[in-house]
């Protein structure tokens, strides 16, 4: 069990570098171009890792599926990835923990699944928290960005209806095969809006892009592998280790200070999520 936390503590800690990255550059590149190179680039260590795995030609139906839910990861990754460009990293990242709040939302609508306090109590302290860092000011002295308030939020809907997508697959699919799939399906579609707004990255981009590859993919497989090994109710918390890093990361490399607002509603957000998670 504790292979698969620190597996998790690790996970998290990747992908949350990631998003720091991608507010570096997301200040010289469009929000298109920077998405669809962090999934080209995905597709390279994805590939590696399928190469050496081997887990076999997929289905015809396990193509479909996961193209279908490429759309998804599409809106939530420019979405989020714009959000990140706008707002403090720590707020982006909060207004994301929302998604385990729809999640349960949409368990029930699409599901059928029971709605029960638990939900309600969730949906209630999730909204709150929302509500409190939108009146609120991100960072100390911050301007507002609604438009990157909508995209962060928008990211956390589709996110969640992936989520739920995906319930369905893993029974299905190995852990390869999945995160393969989430990084080419991405690429494929983005490859023409990309080219649109097409900016060739200077050569230190270009490494940093690798890097946010790297990043993303690795940090996906080993946060998958986590939660193969143990109950995902046990490892839940852990995802809310993700606003620590968030936190500190935009305090080194960006000089962001949280405001009492942003800390406030993060903390109802988080407390939202968790009971989502309670078994």
């Amino acid at each position: 069990m504790g292979s698969a936390f620190g597996r998790a503590v690790l996970g998290i800690a990747l992908l949350s570098s990631m998003d720091a990255l991608i507010k570096v550059v997301a200040a010289r590149y469009p929000t298109f171009e920077i998405t669809f190179l962090r999934f080209a680039f995905g597709t390279l260590f994805a590939g590696a890792v399928l190469a050496v795995r081997r887990p076999g030609w997929p289905s015809r139906e396990t193509v479909v599926a996961n193209s279908w839910r490429a759309l998804l990861v599409v809106v939530t990754a420019s979405s989020f990835f714009y959000a990140l460009g706008r707002l403090p990293l720590a707020e982006a990242q909060a207004l994301a923990f929302l998604a385990p709040i729809f999640i349960a939302l949409f368990g029930v609508v699409l599901l059928g699944e029971r709605i029960d306090g638990r939900i309600i109590v969730a949906l209630l302290a999730g909204l709150a928290g929302m509500a409190v860092i939108v009146l609120g000011s991100g960072t100390s002295g911050g301007e507002r960005s609604w438009s990157g308030i909508a995209a962060a939020l928008v990211s956390a809907v589709t996110y969640a209806l992936s989520m739920v997508m995906l319930r369905a697959r893993t029974t299905r699919d190995g852990v390869e095969t999945i995160i393969f799939f989430q990084n080419i399906g991405p690429a494929l579609l983005l490859a023409v809006p990309a080219s649109a707004v097409w900016t060739t990255p200077a050569v230190p981009d270009l490494w940093l892009f690798l890097a946010i590859g790297c990043l993303g993919t690795f940090g996906h497989l080993i946060l998958a592998t986590a939660f193969a090994r143990v109950e995902a109710a046990r490892l839940a918390p852990l995802e809310y280790t993700a606003l620590v890093w968030a936190m500190a990361l935009g305090y080194l490399g960006f000089r962001e200070v949280p405001s009492l607002q942003m800390l406030a509603g993060s903390a109802l957000i988080v407390v939202g999520a968790m009971v989502t998670a309670r078994r």
